[in-house]
């Protein structure tokens, strides 16, 4: 008797965010799929979706990368589903870091941004490779970064904008360079104890 074992692989599933989902987590959304489609379901969202930009399609496409079918998500169009990896992308001039819910394990990326570009187009290109060249570095080596604890954050891990004292976040009024670029969400808290 021959017996025949189906089996089914459920695939993790990735939601990158950023506020206006339109480039940075558009790139994040694209290179995952393009190393990892077999392994992850990867979506993307911003607080505040704006249309992607048509610059960061074309600078996918010369890593032959196609973006172009892909869609600006709100936060909102997600809340009722669950995430294995939930990563939060920052470095906005407000360094502002949207949360999202329904993840069982949260990172906070910060990448630089192309909001608000005063620049010629050659030069808004020029920043646009180099941010999709640091995604896809990172994104090539996901694997260790997702699977490495020191990465993951709680949900209470965060960049208080609003100056709330109740909620055990890095406040702005009180250390300015607590939610730079360049320090992590947990030396933020560190500091604000």
């Amino acid at each position: 008797m021959i017996i025949n074992l189906v089996i089914f692989m459920v695939k993790e599933k990735i939601l990158f965010v950023s506020v206006r989902n339109a480039s940075r987590s558009q790139m994040a959304e694209g290179f995952c799929k393009d190393f990892y489609g077999d392994e992850l379901e990867v979506y993307s969202a911003g607080s505040d979706p704006q249309e992607i930009d048509p610059q960061t399609v074309q600078i996918m496409d010369e890593m032959g990368i196609d973006i172009s079918r892909q869609t600006s998500n709100s936060l909102l169009d997600y809340k009722d589903h669950e995430f294995d990896f939930v990563i939060m992308i920052c470095g906005n001039e407000y360094n502002a870091c949207p949360i999202a819910f329904g993840g069982k394990k949260y990172f906070k990326k910060s990448l630089g941004d192309i909001y608000p570009f005063t620049g010629t187009e050659t030069e808004k290109n020029k920043l646009l490779r180099e941010i999709r060249d640091e995604i896809g570095d990172w994104i090539q080596d996901f694997h260790y970064y997702m699977n490495d604890e020191s990465n993951v954050l709680t949900i209470t891990d965060c960049c208080d904008l609003m100056g709330s004292d109740d909620d055990g976040c890095c406040d702005l009024g009180e250390n300015s360079d607590c939610c730079s670029p360049d320090s992590s969400i947990r030396d933020s808290k560190d500091n604000h104890k």
